[in-house]
């Protein structure tokens, strides 16, 4: 499938740096929590590539750069909506690139700044996707795609701040406050709430080494093997909503032939476990999301996340 082969082609190129690096993938299915639920965000994936960055060059304890590209496909209720009056929310898809910008301080503080470019409607290929997947793993198939989001540039920028507030005497739990503020084409959103990690064996890395915000290269790679983790963590957050171009349409024209009025405010969650070991990370997050339009049909939702990485 092109978007594929481009998001391959990218990580392949982005892969032969010089400094210690990391190449992973994301990828985000309803499938992974619910072998019935096929609704809302229903699937992404993220092909990624990050970096550390020069030590001389940053007064953080670590300074890393990192690239991803991915998609990400949204649903009404059921994948089988041809008729028009069943669309709770609308049929959507959104490509994307991305550069981040990871730094991490003393007394447990970590900052990250993203920058995302793409497209939202046809061109972001989330219905080709979708029914080519749907027809190779003989999944019922999806109707209602004409109904989707029409063409919308992206352009987003978002703020992460994560600050540690309390630290068992034995470093097998910790908890931090964090919130983002992210603006844009697309998306307008602010969420805050506190996060926990705890341990399953042996003590938990410092949140500078730790994979949990992506923080595990190290200089010497000779510390991959000494640096095993596994630890459960949990995330529940509160999230105001001021603009969302998927369920509201695009902020440049009202052509989009289905479109919602948002609920603002709402309650999310994620718990998940993370494992490293050597040079490989492995990660499954249990996703839940608030109502996000404002109809007499539209649920909660909820989703899985798996991550694998490897460190170069």
């Amino acid at each position: 499938m092109p978007q594929l082969r481009f998001l391959l082609l990218f990580c392949t190129v982005v892969c032969f740096g010089q400094r210690p690096a990391e190449i992973g993938i994301v990828s985000d299915n309803d499938s992974y929590t619910s072998f019935v639920n096929d609704q809302y965000y229903t699937n992404g994936i993220e092909f990624f590539y990050r970096y550390l960055n020069n030590p001389e060059e940053t007064r953080a304890l670590k300074s890393i750069t990192e690239f991803r590209a991915g998609q990400y496909i949204y649903n009404p209720q059921s994948v089988r909506a041809e008729d028009i009056n069943v669309h709770d929310r609308p049929f959507a898809g959104y490509l994307f690139a991305e550069a981040r910008f990871s730094k991490f301080y003393t007394r447990n503080r970590v900052l990250k700044l993203k920058f995302q470019g793409g497209v939202v409607g046809p061109e972001a290929l989330g219905r080709p996707f979708q029914e080519g997947l749907h027809k190779l793993l003989n999944l019922p198939t999806v109707h209602g795609w004409q109904y989707q989001i029409t063409t919308t540039p992206a352009a987003q920028a978002a703020v992460f701040y994560a600050k540690g507030i309390y630290e068992a005497p034995a470093k097998r739990f910790d908890m931090f406050l964090q919130g983002e503020a992210n603006v844009g084409t697309i998306w307008n959103s602010a969420t805050f709430g506190p996060m926990a990690r705890i341990s399953l064996k042996g003590e938990l890395q410092s949140i500078y080494q730790s994979m949990h915000f992506g923080a595990a290269l190290e200089e010497d790679k000779t510390e991959y093997a000494q640096r095993g983790e596994l630890f459960l963590y949990i995330n529940p957050n509160i999230q105001y909503m001021a603009y969302d171009g998927t369920i509201e349409g695009s902020m440049f024209n009202d052509k989009s032939p289905v479109t919602w009025p948002l609920i603002h405010w709402r309650f999310n969650g994620e718990a998940g476990i993370k494992y490293r070991k050597n040079h490989w990370t492995y990660g499954f997050v249990f996703n839940y999301r608030g109502k996000e339009a404002i109809n007499r049909v539209i649920e909660g939702f909820y989703y899985g996340s798996l991550h694998l990485s490897y460190l170069l």
